[in-house]
C-alpha cells in the first residue's frame, strides 16, 4: 500500500541494499522488528483453544504473523517491481519497525505518465490476488479442525483484505492513485481528478465508519476499531482536513 512519504531527500538515513532499483533505507533504530513481536504476541494469545499448548500457541501466532506481515511485504515489494518494471522506481522503500513504507517524494512527478502511475499502484493488488490461488489449494489439503487450516484460513483472508483494502480509492493507498489518474488519462485535469477524489472519499468514510461500526457492534474490536479508524481519515481526506 501507498504511504505518505516519510523520507524526504535532506534525511539522513542509511541505504541497506536496492529492491527493484529503489533504495532499502533505515533511519537509527526504527528498523527494528518492533511489528513482527508485538503482531506475534496477539496473535499468539487470539490462537488459545482448549487443549492447545502454549508451544502449539506460539508456533500459529508466528506463522499467522509471517502471514500477514510477510503478505504485506510482499505487496510493497510487488509494487516495487512495477515500479521498476515501468521505468519509474520508487524514491525509497522504508523500513520501519519492521515493515516498509514506500517513498515518493513527487507523487505528482509531471515525468511519469498516467498509465505508469497507474501500473506502479496496481503491482500489490495483483499479486495478494495471484498468491490466492495456491493458498487456496493449499488450505484444501488440511483438516478443518486443524491448526494447518487455522493457519491457511488466514492466509487466504489476510490476502483477500490486504488487495482488497489497496483498491479503497484513499491517497495513500494504491486505489487512491489509480482513480486519481485513471481520471487524468480520460482528460481531467490534475486539480479536478483530485477533486473527484475527495468526493469519493466522503462516500468511502461513511462506508468504512458504518462497517467499523458493525464490526464494533459484534465484539470483532480489531477489525472494527481498524474500518473507523481508516473510515475517519477517509472522511477527513474527502473534507478537504487532511492534503494528499
Amino acid at each position: 500500500m501507498k504511504k505518505p512519504p516519510v523520507v524526504t531527500p535532506i534525511d539522513e538515513v542509511d541505504v541497506v541494499g536496492h529492491v527493484f532499483g529503489a533504495p532499502l533505507v533505515v533511519k537509527g533504530h526504527t528498523w527494528l522488528p518492533l511489528t513482527q513481536v508485538g503482531v506475534w504476541a496477539f496473535l499468539a494469545k487470539r490462537s488459545e483453544k482448549p487443549g492447545r499448548s502454549w508451544s502449539t500457541r506460539l508456533a500459529v501466532g508466528f506463522l499467522k504473523m509471517v502471514t500477514a506481515l510477510g503478505s504485506e511485504w510482499l505487496h510493497n515489494l510487488a509494487d516495487a517491481a512495477a515500479a521498476h518494471l515501468v521505468g519509474q522506481p520508487m524514491d525509497a522503500l522504508r523500513v520501519t519497525w519492521g515493515m516498509p513504507l514506500v517513498v515518493y517524494y513527487e507523487p505528482d512527478d509531471p515525468g511519469v505518465t498516467p498509465e505508469q502511475h497507474i501500473a506502479r499502484s496496481l503491482g500489490g493488488p495483483l499479486l495478494n490476488a495471484g498468491l490466492l490461488v495456491p493458498l487456496i489449494l493449499l488450505r484444501s489439503k488440511t483438516r478443518s479442525d486443524s491448526a494447518a487450516r487455522e493457519v491457511c484460513d488466514f492466509a487466504v483472508g489476510t490476502n483477500v483484505f490486504i488487495g482488497s483494502l489497496g483498491l479503497v480509492p484513499i491517497p495513500f493507498l494504491d486505489g487512491g492513485p489509480v482513480l486519481k489518474w485513471s481520471l487524468v488519462r480520460s482528460g481531467l485535469s490534475v486539480e479536478a481528478a483530485e477533486e473527484t477524489v475527495r468526493k469519493a472519499d466522503r462516500t468511502v468514510g461513511a462506508v468504512l465508519s458504518l462497517a467499523g461500526l458493525l464490526a464494533l457492534l459484534k465484539r470483532k474490536f480489531l477489525i472494527g476499531g481498524f474500518l473507523s479508524m481508516l473510515g475517519a481519515v477517509a472522511a477527513a481526506i474527502g473534507l478537504g482536513w487532511i492534503e494528499e
